[in-house]
C-alpha cells in the first residue's frame, strides 16, 4: 500500500494563535507557560487535523516559536556569548536571539536573518567557530514526539541535517581567518546520534532529516561530508527519510542515492523532469521514495489524475511498498485552510487548496494508487477532475489589450534617458540634498489607530470621506515628525497600505485575496500574499493622490513608494498556467504608468522596491540566465518612462549581492538601499570589491529588532561605510521600512541617525 505524508505543517494557527501569544509574551501580557498551553493546543489540533484526513505519516518537531533553524541552535548550544551572562531565562534568550533585547539593562542585537533558499521566510543564522562548544540542552523531537501520541497521534520526527545545518551557518566574528563551518562536522555529529539515538529509544520508527542544501550546486563540494554524517547516524537512528525540496538533485543524486539512508524525498512539483533520473538510481536499491506531488508552495489545487500518473511511474519501477506520496515541501508556505475564507467566490474557492486541503489531496493520491474502492475517495478524484477543468476553461480567457502592450514592448523602454552620471547632476539641481542624505525606507509604525480606522471602514462604520480625512492627518503628522527630525528626503509613511504587496494587488485588475490566508514571514511577522489570477493591469493611479498630498505641506523632497513587479510578483502565489515572465512584464507595465503619473504629479524622487530580487534567483546557476532575462527588464521596464530629473531609488534586503553584483548594477537606480547592519556590513565588501558607480545608502539600524542603536553605534557604522564607499555616494538610512516598530523607538533611532549624519558632514567635510 502507498502511504502518505506531509513533510511540515503552518505554525500559526488557524486564528493566528500562536503569534498572538507570542507577541502578548513579548509585551509582559502572558507567562511562558500560558505561551506554552496555547503552543501545544495549537500542535494537537494540527496533529489531528491531519489524522483525520488519512494521512498517514504526520510531522512532529517542526513546529516553531520563532524558527526552525533558531530552535536548532538553541537546541544544540550554538548560542552566541553576547547572549548568555545576562540572567535570562533560557526562553528570553532565545527570542534574544531572534529578535534582540533591550531591557532591564540587556542591550543585545538581534543575530542575522537570512532568505530561506528561495522563499520569502527568513531563517535565524547560525554563528559557529572552532570554539562552539555543541551540546543537547533539550531534545525538542523527542519532545514533540511524546507530546503527539500522548495526544493519540503517531508522528514521523523532523530534524534538520546536521550538513545543512552548518552549510546555512556563518563563521562567528571570534572565528579565526577562513574559518568553514562545515568543519565542525566531527564535534556535532555526537551530538546528532545522542538526539536520533533518544529518538529510537522513544519509539520513533521513522525520522525526516531534512537537508535542503543539496539542491544547491554547493552540495557537490559536500559529498565526503554527507557520507560520514549519514554512515554514523544511520546505525543508531530511526529508518531516516533524508529530505530535499525546493529544487532538484542533479549529479547529487550519484552520492545521495549511495547514502546508508532508508528513504529519499524529492520534490517534483519545483522539479518534476528528475523523476525518471531518481527512479533509476533508487531502483536497484531499497531506498523508500517520497514523491512531493502536492505543491508546499502555492495554493492551487494539485492535479490529481497528473499526479496518480506520476505517483504510478514509481509504483510500477519499484513497487507500492517503496512509494509515499507526500507534499513537496513543508506546508510552512501555505495558509492553514480554505474553511475560512466567505468572501471569496465558489468559482475562486474552487481553484485552491491551503495546508489543509493539501492534506486530503495526499491522502486522495495515495488512496488512488493504491486502488482504493472506497467511495469517498471516488468522489474526491471526481470532484477534483471537475475543478481542474473549470479552472482550465477560466485561464483560457485573457484580456487581449494586456497581452499587446506585453507583445509591443520594444528594448528602448528600458532604458533611461541618459546614464547616471549626466542623471546625478540635474536631480542634483532639483532636490537640492545635503552631503550624506537621509531617508527612512518608507513605511513608519501602523499604529493601533491606523489598524482600528481600516477595521471600520471595511466594516463601513465610517463612510470613504472620514477614512481619507484620518489618513490625511496621519500623512501629515509623519510629515511634521520628519521636518522636526530633520530628515532631508521625506516619505508619507504610508499608513493607508496593509502590506507593501497587498496593497498593490487590491488596487490591480488580475489579483483575488483572503480574508485568513497568513504565511509566516520571520518570527511573529506573518503576511496574506494575494493570489494572480489573470492578466495584470492597472484601472487607474494607485498612489499618486496620496503621494501629492504629502508634497503639498512640505517644501522638502518627497519620495513616492511602490513595491516593484519582481517582488510583487515573487510575494504573491502566482499563476500556474503561463509564466512568470508573462506575469511580471504585465507587473512592470501597470507600474511604468504609475511611476509616470507621480512625476507628473510633480514627485521628484520614486523608490521602487525589489527586496525580493535576489530571493527569486534559481538555485541553480545554469537556471539564473533566464530568470535574470526577464527580471531585471521588468524593474528597468518600471522605472525607466521618466525623465532624467526623477530620481530613481530601489531597496533590497537579507541577499548576498555577490552572486548578482552585475545584474544589481544593470538594473540603473539612482539610489539603492540594502540591509548590511545585522550582517555586520559584509555586503560592503562587495561593493567595494566590484566598484558600485550609482548612490547606495546601506541600513545603519536593524529596524525588525526592538532595539533602539545609539547615535555613537550609527556614528561608527557611517565611519566603517565611508572606509569603503565614495562619500558622494552615500545615503544614510534605516535596514528596512518601519512598519512594525513603535513610535518611541523610532523617534529615538531617527533622532539618532540624523545626528549621526550630520556629525558625519562635519567629519568629512
Amino acid at each position: 500500500m502507498v502511504a502518505s505524508s506531509v513533510l511540515g505543517f503552518p505554525r500559526i494557527g488557524a486564528n493566528r494563535e500562536v503569534k498572538k501569544a507570542v507577541e502578548a509574551y513579548w509585551a509582559g501580557k502572558l507567562s511562558a507557560d500560558e505561551l506554552t498551553k496555547v503552543a501545544a493546543e495549537v500542535k494537537k489540533t494540527s496533529w489531528t487535523s491531519l489524522k483525520e484526513r488519512g494521512v498517514d505519516l504526520i510531522p512532529s518537531g517542526d513546529f516553531s516559536l520563532y524558527d526552525h533553524v533558531l530552535d536548532h541552535s538553541a537546541a544544540f548550544n550554538v548560542i552566541p556569548k553576547r547572549y548568555l551572562g545576562h540572567n535570562l531565562s533560557p526562553l528570553d534568550v532565545y527570542f534574544a536571539m531572534g529578535r534582540g533585547r533591550q531591557a532591564d539593562g540587556v542591550d543585545v542585537p538581534a543575530s542575522e536573518m537570512k532568505k530561506w533558499f528561495d522563499s520569502n521566510y527568513h531563517f535565524v543564522v547560525p554563528e559557529f567557530s572552532e570554539e562552539t562548544d555543541f551540546k543537547l540542552l533539550f531534545n525538542k523531537a523527542v519532545e514533540e514526539f511524546n507530546e503527539a501520541k500522548a495526544a493519540g497521534v503517531s508522528t514521523r520526527p523532523v530534524v534538520l541535517g546536521p550538513v545543512s545545518f552548518l552549510a546555512l551557518g556563518k563563521a562567528a566574528k571570534e572565528a579565526k581567518p577562513g574559518f568553514q563551518p562545515i568543519t565542525l562536522l566531527p564535534k556535532l555529529l555526537p551530538i546528532y546520534k545522542q538526539l536520533l539515538g533518544d529518538l529510537k529509544a522513544a519509539g520513533a520508527e521513522w525520522v525526516q532529516v531534512d537537508e535542503p542544501f543539496l539542491v544547491l550546486d554547493a552540495a557537490s563540494n559536500l559529498e565526503k561530508q554527507f557520507a560520514i554524517a549519514y554512515s554514523e547516524l544511520a546505525p543508531v537512528s530511526p529508518k531516516i527519510l533524508l529530505t530535499t525540496y525546493y529544487g532538484r538533485l542533479d549529479s547529487n543524486l550519484k552520492f545521495v542515492a549511495k547514502l546508508p539512508v532508508a528513504g529519499l524525498h524529492i520534490d517534483l512539483d519545483r522539479a518534476p523532469g528528475q523523476l525518471d533520473e531518481v527512479i533509476a538510481a533508487v531502483k536497484p536499491t531499497n531506498l523508500v521514495l517520497s514523491l512531493g506531488l502536492v505543491s508546499g508552495r502555492n495554493i492551487w489545487k494539485t492535479d490529481i489524475e497528473a499526479a496518480v500518473k506520476l505517483g504510478q511511474k514509481a509504483v510500477e519501477a519499484i513497487g507500492t511498498d517503496r512509494v509515499i506520496i507526500a507534499t513537496s515541501s513543508s506546508l510552512l508556505h501555505t495558509p492553514v485552510t480554505l474553511a475560512a475564507e466567505n468572501k471569496l467566490t465558489a468559482e475562486q474557492k474552487d481553484w485552491f487548496a491551503f495546508a489543509l486541503e493539501k492534506a486530503s489531496e495526499v491522502s486522495t493520491i495515495a488512496a488512488v494508487i493504491s486502488g482504493s474502492q472506497d467511495a469517498k475517495v471516488a468522489s474526491a478524484y471526481e470532484a477534483n477532475k471537475t475543478s481542474i477543468a473549470k479552472r482550465r476553461e477560466f485561464e483560457r480567457t485573457s484580456d487581449d489589450a494586456v497581452r499587446k502592450r506585453v507583445a509591443a514592448i520594444t528594448p528602448d523602454m528600458l532604458n533611461r534617458k541618459s546614464p547616471f552620471a549626466v542623471r546625478k547632476e540635474i536631480q542634483k539641481q532639483k532636490l537640492n540634498l545635503p552631503k550624506f542624505p537621509t531617508t527612512t525606507i518608507g513605511s513608519f509604525p501602523q499604529t493601533k489607530e491606523i489598524r482600528t480606522a481600516r477595521a471600520k471602514l471595511g466594516k463601513k462604520e465610517i463612510t470613504e470621506e472620514e477614512y481619507n480625512e484620518f489618513i490625511k492627518k496621519e500623512i501629515e503628522s509623519v510629515v511634521r515628525f520628519q521636518e522636526k527630525t530633520g530628515l532631508d528626503l521625506l516619505v508619507h509613511g504610508e499608513p493607508e497600505r496593509n502590506d507593501m504587496v497587498q496593497y498593490f494587488g487590491e488596487r490591480l485588475h488580475g489579483f483575488v485575496f483572503t480574508q485568513n490566508g497568513w504565511v509566516q514571514s520571520y518570527g511573529s511577522r506573518y503576511v496574506r500574499p494575494p493570489i494572480l489570477v489573470s492578466d495584470v493591469s492597472r484601472p487607474g493611479p494607485i498612489t499618486v493622490e496620496w503621494s501629492k498630498y504629502a508634497q503639498s505641506v512640505t517644501t522638502k523632497p518627497m519620495k513616492g513608494m511602490l513595491t516593484g513587479p519582481v517582488t510583487i510578483l515573487n510575494w504573491s502565489f502566482p499563476r500556474a498556467d503561463v509564466s512568470r515572465e508573462v506575469q511580471c512584464k504585465q507587473l512592470a507595465l501597470a507600474l511604468r504608468d504609475e511611476v509616470i503619473d507621480l512625476e507628473k504629479g510633480g514627485i521628484s524622487a520614486v523608490q521602487v522596491d525589489e527586496p525580493a530580487l535576489r530571493e527569486g534567483l534559481p538555485l541553480r546557476k545554469a537556471d539564473w540566465a533566464e530568470y535574470l532575462g526577464w527580471a531585471l527588464p521588468s524593474f528597468k521596464l518600471a522605472t525607466a518612462g521618466v525623465t532624467d530629473a526623477l530620481q530613481t531609488h530601489s531597496h533590497f534586503c537579507y541577499s548576498d549581492f555577490d552572486d548578482i553584483f552585475t545584474s544589481i548594477q544593470d538594473l540603473d537606480a539612482d539610489v539603492i538601499s540594502i540591509e548590511a547592519s545585522k550582517s555586520d556590513m559584509k555586503l560592503l565588501n562587495t561593493f567595494k570589491h566590484y566598484g558600485y558607480s550609482n548612490q547606495i545608502g546601506p541600513g545603519v539600524y536593524d529596524i525588525h529588532s526592538p532595539r533602539v542603536p545609539g547615535e555613537q553605534e550609527i556614528k561608527d557604522r557611517v565611519a566603517a561605510m565611508l572606509a569603503i564607499l565614495p562619500a558622494d555616494l552615500l545615503f544614510i538610512n534605516p535596514d528596512c521600512g518601519l512598519k512594525t516598530r513603535g513610535w518611541k523607538e523610532t523617534e529615538t533611532s531617527l533622532v539618532n541617525l540624523v545626528n549621526a549624519a550630520r556629525w558625519a558632514r562635519q567629519t568629512y567635510a
